[in-house]
């Protein structure tokens, strides 16, 4: 990425979609489904297993040329091409951007600075397949001999968020024999509540880590030391059957006590947010077994082989891309409602929070210019059916246009009954109502009194789209990961930001190690800050003096 680059603004094409968004703002979904009654089949998009649904947005076919003109304009091709040639995209920190090279087939190649690190990913993958057999197995012992029962990882940002949405999404595929849960927050309850009912003897933790330094992960990691060692009356020697890493610093690894052939391997050209499907997800890999795993790296790939080969006007996530600029940046929709109708993907928002939100949650172009328009939305949201009995008033009637991404699966991995028709009937009603609503007269024809009406009625025409595939699987959930992935990209491409760092999150990380010795000393510090964080500083000493 090499030159200045015009703002999107400056581009004929945005130019052009102002001047249509100033004749379609006003357009009604009821009115476009009247006009076109193929619309809900025409808008519509499918690769790969995956259906995309988009004819609930307010869009026509004009639209939607001319948002794919701003694509060809942005030069969202060479800057695809470039990522898969491992080009040094993410331009602040001189590193290429090649988590799809995680999921790259065997005998496959991609260069970084001359070398071929396909051989590599799958040498690490090796690696954690015959830990993961040897671990489910049983073959892998603790320190007493037991077999290892319960596994923690420890680690924080991506480092948690793809690990323990992983574990949950694929729950159903997992070694049921076996507990395992997640501890990334430095509060000190998320370690004690995660190892409180565990027996050190049968716990195995992953320490996640590619530094071996963040603060959180490993201060969580010496708590979980003390704690094993202290089950072994002192005998760090346990460590080393105890505790394994996911890191790039031997050094660190080793003066913690693990051994450093236990140590898995992942690159600088692999962001956080966009690495569960590496050594990261090794307690991914213990929990499903090393074939579920592969199946998971498979249906990455295919949608990454998808994003990169097919046209953009059949491109699943550039054109949720490009809607998702169209609503962002026309109508004003600052946040967007992840709602997926599967108990599996009930951390699938949190986890779309930080790779959405980190990665274009930027205010300054490439360049380093001030943006002077919006950026990233706010993603949220919560499992079908859970939601409509919570937010959905909001969406439905409020006063904020919130598009929704429904995402859902033809078939339950469970089926119980009449549970999943009730369920796909929820969702598939959900998003008819907010795209056509109902109108005062219509409510008054169901016999509502006058003084109630105006309370049933429903404005509609709520954007929605709607992800649709047979059923939850491994394959299918890198799939939609990968999905959600490249339209981040799409969106970070057009609005001429890096999508791959994330220097927003430094700053408060360097006061908090101003304040903890502030916090811990017996003396009185001298506190320089401001008058606010002064007092906040002297009240927690004074209720720590308390007890």
């Amino acid at each position: 990425m090499e030159g200045k680059v015009k703002s999107i603004t400056e581009l004929n094409a945005w130019k052009d979609l102002k001047v249509h968004y100033e004749k379609i703002r006003g357009t009604c979904l009821r009115d476009l489904f009247a006009d076109d009654p193929e619309r809900g089949e025409r808008m519509t998009a499918e690769a790969v297993g995956v259906h995309l649904d988009y004819s609930k947005n307010i869009i026509t076919y004009e639209t939607i040329a001319l948002l794919l003109e701003l694509a060809e304009e942005s030069g969202l091709r060479s800057m695809i091409d470039a990522m898969f040639r491992g080009d040094k995209i993410n331009i602040t920190e001189n590193r290429s951007v090649l988590h799809v090279a995680l999921r790259a087939p065997r005998g496959s190649s991609i260069m970084v600075d001359g070398v071929d690190v396909v051989p590599m990913v799958h040498a690490v993958l090796d690696k954690m397949a015959d830990f993961a057999n040897r671990v489910r197995g049983g073959q892998w012992k603790g320190y007493s001999g037991k077999r290892i029962r319960n596994v923690i990882n420890i680690g924080i940002g991506g480092s948690d968020l793809g690990p323990v949405m992983a574990y949950e999404a694929l729950k159903y595929f997992s070694e049921r024999t076996m507990t395992f849960r997640f501890v990334s927050n430095i509060d000190g309850t998320d370690f004690a509540e995660a190892s409180q009912d565990l027996d050190p003897s049968e716990t195995l933790f992953i320490v996640s880590s590619k530094t071996f330094t963040t603060l959180e992960t490993m201060t969580n990691a010496q708590t979980a030391r003390s704690w094993l060692i202290q089950a072994f009356d002192g005998d760090e020697k346990a460590v080393a059957r105890h505790f394994v890493a996911v890191s790039t610093n031997s050094k660190e690894v080793a003066d913690f006590g693990i051994d450093t052939a236990n140590m898995f391997e992942f690159w600088d050209w692999v962001g956080g947010r966009y690495s569960m499907d590496s050594a990261i997800g090794l307690s991914t890999m213990i929990s499903i077994g090393p074939k579920n795993f592969l199946e998971l790296l498979d249906g990455f790939h295919q949608m990454d082989e998808h994003f990169r080969t097919t046209p953009f006007d059949r491109n699943l996530p550039i054109l949720m891309g490009l809607l998702a600029i169209w609503r962002n940046n026309f109508f004003g929709a600052d946040t967007v409602a992840v709602l997926p109708y599967d108990q599996y993907l009930k951390r699938l928002p949190a986890y779309l929070q930080q790779l959405t939100m980190e990665s274009n949650g930027k205010c300054v172009t490439v360049d380093g210019e001030r943006i002077d328009y919006q950026t990233s939305p706010i993603y949220w949201g919560e499992p079908g059916t859970n939601g409509q009995h919570s937010f959905y008033q909001l969406i439905h009637q409020g006063t904020r246009r919130i598009p929704c991404d429904f995402i859902l699966f033809a078939r339950s991995l469970n089926p119980l009954g009449r549970h999943h028709e009730m369920l796909l009937a929820n969702v598939i009603a959900q998003a008819e109502a907010l795209a056509f609503g109902k109108t005062l007269e219509e409510v008054k024809a169901d016999g509502v009194p006058d003084w109630l009406a105006p309370h049933k009625v429903f404005e509609g025409n709520r954007p929605s789209s709607v992800i649709l595939a047979e059923r939850l699987t491994p394959g299918t959930l890198g799939k939609l990961v990968a999905l959600y992935e490249h339209s981040v990209f799409t969106q970070g491409i057009l609005w001429r930001i890096d999508s791959f760092d994330q220097w927003g999150v430094e700053l408060g990380k360097a006061l908090a190690q101003k304040i903890i010795p502030q916090l811990e000393s017996d003396l009185e510090p001298e506190l320089d800050h401001d008058s606010s964080t002064n007092n906040l500083i002297e009240r927690c000493r004074k209720f720590k003096r308390l007890f």
